[in-house]
């Protein structure tokens, strides 16, 4: 008998009153774990409602009360770290060490918006002329919400959640649906914390629930990080509603082996980028550019490697990959490689057809080399989004750099060299918004900000770091002058410094 999982609205369980509801997998074993309520308009508003309600007493309490239930939260994740791990890593399927690893990241943001006393401080100009001051606010929206991926299911609505909420906005998840726990269990740690009911809800559900608050007029703000396409209906939904919208998308991100580059570093930063947690990250590696002669042997390298990965349920301590997330999902990527083959690529190893002893029902896909791809073909163009690694050749630095730039996406990128001045150039002339040198997946720290460039945002701002602080505050500026100054007539002229 599965158990059913249901929304989280003012504090408590809701129960989805819409008959609607989905299979959630243990992608390792190919069972039903449990069901996942999705949400109707009734549970839209109940969600909206519960958060509304909350706003007002939440913006006017100190950021540094605020803080302290940040505080609190962080340790109760702290003491959980494992437990949200595991959850993951049953509902995803992802390694442990790599769960162990995302709640990690995610717990930084969180350390990151504990100091929101400082990072709303503002800024104060003294006697500006005629006796007034000018100084400025950064204030809460009101109701946010966010939208979140499958492949994060914790760090990603940590991106999102503890910036609103320590800005004073109140918050409500949606997450996907093919891994919803974590999204309770953060419920619970929030309210174990402190945090007031109402101030972050949890609305379980599929595209209805998306349009639901996208179509909601007391909704201020939408985060979302997911494909392309759905990124640009969500930010041209939401922008034309009149809602501020921070909509992160698609990736294909390249890696640049130059012929001076440490050999055995790029190869273990391939597999690493290109097969960790079954290539569904947006940061993940899927193409390799060779330069000149290094191409023969990165393949040469890359071919034992690539066959000797242990595929195994994540729960293994020796497993480096385990599935990818649904059935359907693998079908999509096994039709990416047949797409491949069938444009010419050349097939070095394939993942298709691999048999995990004792997990017969699982998603599991082995790790897929494709060499001699070229610009035009599908598996180049589009986001695979599992364990593909495809190499293209070019002559020279000059071309690595076109291709890349000519590409619609421009998330994330990396360049392993030996020479300072290749890297130095690579920086500034790569139209990519994250760029690693010598490191294969340049996600930024907490106080820094995450997010990409062309087809791969939609919106002005990246997700956290002070970035995010932007996206979820509003500016006002101030200016003031009291009554001993008053009272010298009339002033029909812009004011200015004397």
């Amino acid at each position: 008998m599965t158990f059913m999982i249901q929304h989280y609205v003012n504090g408590q369980v809701l129960h989805s009153a819409s008959g609607r509801q989905q299979d959630v997998f243990n992608p390792a074993t190919g069972e039903v774990v449990a069901q996942v309520a999705l949400a109707d308009q009734d549970a839209v508003n109940a969600a909206v409602a519960a958060a509304k309600a909350a706003a007002p007493a939440w913006a006017e309490t100190a950021p540094l009360k605020r803080a302290r239930v940040m505080f609190k939260f962080k340790a109760l994740l702290d003491a959980h770290h494992r437990e949200i791990a595991a959850l993951i890593t049953r509902e995803h399927g992802k390694v442990l060490s790599d769960a162990m690893g995302e709640v990690t990241r995610g717990i930084e943001v969180v350390e990151f918006a504990c100091g929101m006393p400082q990072l709303l401080k503002s800024q104060f100009s003294d006697n500006i002329g005629g006796g007034i001051d000018n100084y400025n606010l950064r204030q809460p929206l009101g109701v946010t919400a966010g939208i979140t991926p499958f492949n994060f299911p914790f760090m990603v609505p940590m991106w999102m959640a503890p910036l609103a909420i320590a800005t004073g906005n109140t918050f409500i998840l949606k997450p996907s649906e093919r891994d919803p726990s974590c999204s309770l269990f953060i419920a619970e740690l929030f309210k174990k914390a402190g945090l007031p009911d109402g101030v972050f809800n949890v609305l379980q559900g599929d595209k209805a629930a998306v349009d639901g608050l996208l179509q909601h007029p007391d909704v201020s703000a939408v985060s979302f990080v997911g494909s392309t396409p759905i990124a640009e209906y969500i930010y041209s939904e939401g922008t034309r509603l009149g809602k501020r919208v921070q909509a992160l998308g698609g990736a294909k991100n390249h890696l640049v082996v130059m012929p001076d580059a440490n050999l055995e570093q790029a190869v273990d930063a391939l597999m690493g980028a290109a097969y960790g947690s079954a290539g569904e990250r947006c940061m993940a590696i899927s193409v390799a550019v060779a330069v000149g002669e290094v191409a023969d042997k990165l393949v040469d390298a890359l071919i034992p490697r690539v066959q000797a990965l242990k595929i195994k349920n994540g729960m293994e301590a020796d497993a480096e990959m385990g599935p990818v997330v649904t059935a359907v999902h693998k079908a999509k990527i096994e039709g990416y490689i047949a797409d491949g083959v069938a444009e010419g690529a050349q097939l070095l190893v394939d993942g298709r057809g691999l048999s995990v002893p004792g997990h017969a029902g699982g998603f599991f896909l082995g790790g897929t080399l494709f060499d001699h791809v070229k610009e035009g073909m599908k598996i180049h163009r589009e986001e695979i989004f599992g364990p593909v690694l495809c190499i293209v050749r070019v002559p020279d630095f000059a071309s690595a750099v076109e291709l890349i730039n000519r590409h619609e996406f421009g998330n994330g990128v990396s360049l392993f060299t030996s020479d300072g001045n290749t890297a130095r150039e690579f920086s500034r002339r790569i139209q990519v918004g994250m760029v690693g040198i010598n490191v294969p997946i340049p996600v930024p720290m907490a106080w820094h900000s995450f997010g990409g460039w062309k087809r791969s945002l939609f919106g002005d701002q990246h997700a956290y770091g002070e970035e995010g602080i932007r996206f979820y505050t509003r500016y006002k500026s101030i200016m003031q002058r009291w009554p001993d100054s008053i009272g010298k007539g009339a002033e029909f002229t812009m004011p200015v410094a004397k």
